[in-house]
């Protein structure tokens, strides 16, 4: 290479690259979430780990997560897994065929409802489900 050249290379900065567009930005917020959905996996896998040592440590885990650290921490899940489900359904159109109905293309925003409010209503019906069994 030629020192007394005084042009040099193009160098790309990387850091903090994704935070210039918002879109970058939605999609690493939507990924970090995950992290929260690995984090409930953890809680279950204790969870499961206590109920296979018996009865003594499952209501041990039962009362720790009665505890106000962890109803905070499971509220800030439920949020996460929030966001995480709507940018889910919002990213749904895009990444399927296009669904044609009555010979017109249904919209991304319809098609977004219904993923939403079909998770919304088997929701509903599991937490229904749950409840009347723990009665």
């Amino acid at each position: 290479m030629n020192t007394s050249d005084p042009r040099r290379p193009y160098v790309r900065p990387m850091a903090g690259w994704w935070r210039r567009n918002p879109f970058f930005v939605e999609y690493m917020v939507h990924e970090a979430t995950a992290l929260f959905v690995a984090a409930y996996a953890l809680v279950l896998l204790v969870g499961l780990r206590r109920l296979a040592q018996g009865e003594a440590a499952w209501n041990g885990w039962l009362e720790a997560l009665r505890s106000p650290v962890s109803l905070v921490f499971h509220g800030v899940l439920l949020a996460a897994f929030a966001y995480h489900c709507w940018t889910w359904f919002r990213i749904m159109p895009r990444t399927m065929p296009p669904l044609i109905f009555g010979g017109k293309r249904v919209a991304p925003g319809v098609i977004t409802a219904c993923g939403v409010a079909a998770t919304t209503a088997c929701s509903l019906v599991v937490l229904i489900l749950a409840w009347g069994a723990t009665r």
